[in-house]
C-alpha cells in the first residue's frame, strides 16, 4: 500500500500523462483512479486503509532496498497492485541483476523480480530453509 504522498504523487503523474495524450482529467479523477488500481472503491476508502495500515509498503517508483532468495538487492518498484487487503503485488527493477543459482558452474540472472508482499514487507513464499522469498528493508 503506497503513502498519501505516494498515492498523490501517482495521481499526478497519471494526470500529466493522459493530458500529454489529449485527455484532460481533475485531479480528484486522478486520485479516484489510483485508488481503483490499488483495488479501493473510492479515493476516501483507500486513505482511510493507508491511515489504518501499520505498515507502508512502497508505491511506484520508490526505490527500495531488500532481499532476493537470500541476496542483498537495491531496486526501483515498476509496478504495484492491491492483492488482497493488506497485501500488495509489488515489481521491481533491479539496480544490479543478482544470480540465484546454487552452483557454481551455472548463472541465473534476475533483473525484473515480483511478488506478493504483506504488511511487513514479506512475502509469504518461502525458501526450504523458511526465508521469504523476498523481504523488504523498511
Amino acid at each position: 500500500m503506497p503513502t498519501v504522498t505516494a498515492a498523490k504523487s501517482q495521481a499526478k503523474r497519471l494526470r500529466a500523462s493522459l493530458q500529454a495524450d489529449g485527455t484532460a482529467i481533475s485531479h480528484a479523477k486522478a486520485l479516484e483512479l489510483v485508488a481503483a488500481q490499488h483495488g479501493y472503491r473510492d479515493w476516501n476508502t483507500l486513505h482511510a486503509a493507508i491511515s489504518r495500515a501499520g505498515t507502508v509498503l512502497p508505491g511506484l517508483g520508490d526505490e527500495v532496498e531488500g532481499r532476493y532468495l537470500g541476496h542483498a538487492f537495491k531496486a526501483t518498484v515498476v509496478g504495484a497492485e492491491a492483492s488482497r487487503p493488506g497485501w500488495t503485488r509489488l515489481s521491481f527493477d533491479l539496480e544490479r541483476p543478482v544470480n540465484v543459482s546454487k552452483f557454481a558452474s551455472f548463472s541465473v540472472l534476475r533483473k525484473r523480480i515480483a511478488g506478493t508482499l504483506g504488511p511487513d514487507g514479506r512475502t509469504r513464499e518461502h525458501t526450504s530453509d523458511g526465508v521469504p522469498h523476498i523481504s523488504l528493508s523498511i
